[in-house]
């Protein structure tokens, strides 16, 4: 039995349909080395299927069984035998190891956006992207937050301050929509926003209304304080409707859009518990629960104390007293009322395409309770939307919420971000730490992404691919392999020695990996910053590195050419200590990928066979990267018996495809 030979996954070439409804007939197939004589069974706990040789092509025999599948999910592993030996094959390859995520899943009825398959998303933290409308911006002391007044900052390329949560740049959606032909040369097709509801933070972490997108983002019909601004039913009324209009243009261009859900906790200004009394004598709104145990909203939070109120009467999250903590388990009406809100902003007039869902692990007080509101939130959104992706943020294992009935997928730190950051950098992704074992380790990097890209299911090829986003520090700085943050090394210091060629490097990587790549404004411009608040620097308008934004342009047209790069499947090709290499493959449509870590040039055999192109065939450059720059010449180089033998330059990489007859 050739082991290397044999293959499959979740993709359309290995099962169809891919997302059967329930009822439908769905064919399995099973690749193996042509003239492999084999016995090869599907099985599950239900019983088994025999697979039979139904086609040959190239090095390969295919074995395939059909049969229809029921309502209820199922797991399936593969037996196979060649008369000398039988073992199972499932999402880890051949291993012993049986446990659930190790296999392979089929959830009838569960259907993936198709849009977000390798969609190439753009995240914008809205205060620091573009100033539109200067009219909107907060005021010098407008307000008191956190013991600070709130700063308007007159300089837009003032760097963050180490406590920056009071200070506005004044970013808006007017912003957004003045620089949409940029993003749209760019190629981006989904915009994330950070939060947009109204919020005393520049961050918006802590919702102030979730019924309500910030006047400051939007415009302000009717001026006044700050309680006017974003309390008055006239200013609300306006930004929503304007907020309605953005989508649209989005739509009318063929962009998406992803809006942040902070669900777990809420803002101690929050209209709902209201200790900030800016709601107090408003006409519309009822006592907040911090004013009135006869609050509607008293049963929305958990408050621990009889003598009330009291600024530690009420659990916050982590203990903040400004982010109280949503009580689930005790208020049926909170419940109902966190569903109205996902389901209104999916809805018309707004037609939001998804939800981001920050700390989503965190809800409720118990896994019996997280799991229940997230099978309850998916039903709700999906119902108002077909097509809306639930999308949370996640930091361990995703696997439990991933079964195609709570979240689509997540932010993928496992099976993306933390694995290629520690190989191509040796940092930790707050530039916290930096591991020398871990730089160029294609090792650890090889037996991490097969530990957890099973942990993903069926939420694989849809997770948002990100090198860099408002939490931690800027790719480009962890490039320079130095620790430190705002506070300790001073601002300056994140962008002194960065390695261009890593950044490079991480695109191709991002842009041919599985998932949806997803750019952090102002990476493809060459913005450094280390950890939160440093990685939230403004956009550089006018000092932008154009010579990165044209490799991220010219990245992303190769990514959305390939369907492949989109929805195929992974074939790992090279593990040489600094050196991997992988493919991409479906159909007749195949892409190797090689990166080089090292600093020297190195001879690397790249066993093409395995991704099913011809063993003696012509592959092209399609993008390739060196410490200098990078080209697209069309160079090409033949593989000699299923080996493509290339020399690689120091700190480089390179994507080929394989050359097809038109």
């Amino acid at each position: 039995m050739n082991r290397e030979a044999i293959f499959c996954d979740e993709t359309e070439d290995y099962r169809m349909p891919l997302e059967p409804m329930a009822g439908e007939t769905v064919t399995f197939r099973l690749r193996a080395a042509r003239g492999d004589s084999l016995q090869v069974r599907l099985a599950t706990d239900r019983g088994e299927h025999r697979l039979e040789r139904v086609s040959s092509e190239g090095m390969f025999d295919y074995y395939e069984t059909s049969f229809p599948v029921g309502e209820e999910p199922f797991c399936y592993w593969f037996i196979i035998g060649d008369g000398n030996e039988e073992a199972e094959y499932n999402r880890l390859g051949f291993r012993e190891r049986r446990d659930e995520s190790s296999l392979f899943h089929v959830t009838p009825g569960r259907k993936t956006p198709v849009w977000a398959e390798g969609a190439v998303m753009y995240q914008i933290f809205v205060d620091r992207f573009c100033d539109g409308d200067r009219y909107n911006n907060v005021r010098d002391r407008e307000y008191r937050y956190v013991g600070k007044d709130a700063e308007a900052v007159e300089e837009w390329y003032d760097m963050p301050e180490p406590f920056d949560v009071h200070r506005f740049y004044g970013g808006d959606l007017q912003g957004i929509l003045d620089k949409l032909d940029y993003l749209s040369r760019l190629g981006v097709e989904v915009l994330y926003l950070n939060p947009i509801f109204v919020s005393p933070s520049n961050h918006k972490y802590d919702c102030q209304d979730y019924d309500a997108v910030d006047p400051h983002y939007t415009l302000i019909a009717k001026e006044g304080d700050y309680t006017t601004r974003v309390t008055d039913p006239a200013n609300l009324e306006a930004s929503n409707a304007f907020f309605a209009a953005f989508v649209k243009e989005l739509h009318r261009r063929g962009m998406r859009l992803i809006i942040d859900g902070v669900l777990n906790h809420c803002g101690s200004f929050h209209k709902w518990m209201n200790r900030e009394k800016i709601y107090r004598r408003q006409e519309g709104y009822p006592a907040g629960a911090y004013e009135s145990k006869s609050s509607p909203y008293h049963s929305y939070f958990s408050f621990s104390k009889d003598e009330w109120p009291d600024n530690d009467s009420y659990e916050g999250w982590w203990g903040y007293e400004t982010l109280p903590k949503l009580n689930y388990e005790g208020s049926e009406e909170l419940w109902k009322d966190v569903l109205r809100i996902g389901r209104k902003w999916v809805s018309e007039p707004y037609g939001v395409d998804g939800w981001r869902l920050d700390v989503a692990a965190d809800l409720g007080h118990s896994p019996e309770t997280n799991h229940r509101f997230w099978k309850e939130f998916r039903d709700e959104v999906r119902k108002a939307n077909p097509e809306a992706l639930v999308l949370a943020e996640h930091y361990s294992d995703p696997y439990p919420w991933i079964r195609g009935d709570e979240w689509d997928t997540v932010m993928n730190y496992g099976a993306f971000m933390e694995p290629v950051t520690w190989f191509l950098t040796g940092m930790e992704k707050h530039s916290d730490s930096f591991r020398p074992d871990l730089l160029g380790n294609g090792e650890v990097f090889w037996d991490t992404m097969r530990e957890n890209m099973p942990r993903l299911g069926g939420g694989l090829r849809i997770a948002m691919n990100q090198l860099s986003n408002h939490d931690h520090s800027r790719f480009l700085t962890r490039t320079n392999r130095t620790v430190g943050r705002l506070a300790t090394a001073g601002g300056d210091k994140a962008a002194e020695g960065v390695r261009f060629s890593s950044m490079y490097q991480a695109v191709v990587m991002q842009m041919t990996w599985p998932g949806a790549p997803t750019l952090y404004y102002g990476d493809e411009a060459g913005l450094c910053g280390w950890t939160d608040p440093d990685s939230r620097r403004p956009y550089p308008w006018g000092y932008e590195n154009t010579g990165l934004i044209s490799f991220h342009r010219a990245a992303i047209a190769m990514h959305k050419s390939h369907r492949s790069l989109r929805a195929g499947s992974l074939h790992e090709l090279v593990c040489d200590g600094p050196v991997i290499a992988y493919g991409r493959s479906l159909g007749k449509d195949r892409v190797v990928v090689i990166v080089n870590v090292d600093e020297g040039s190195r001879l690397v055999s790249v066993p093409i066979w395995k991704t099913g192109a011809d063993p003696e065939g012509v592959f092209v450059n399609l993008l390739k990267t060196s410490p200098v720059g990078f080209d697209q010449i069309p160079d090409e180089f033949t593989a000699a018996g299923g080996i493509l033998q290339i020399r690689m330059v120091g700190q480089s990489a390179i994507v080929l495809g394989e050359k097809t007859e038109a």
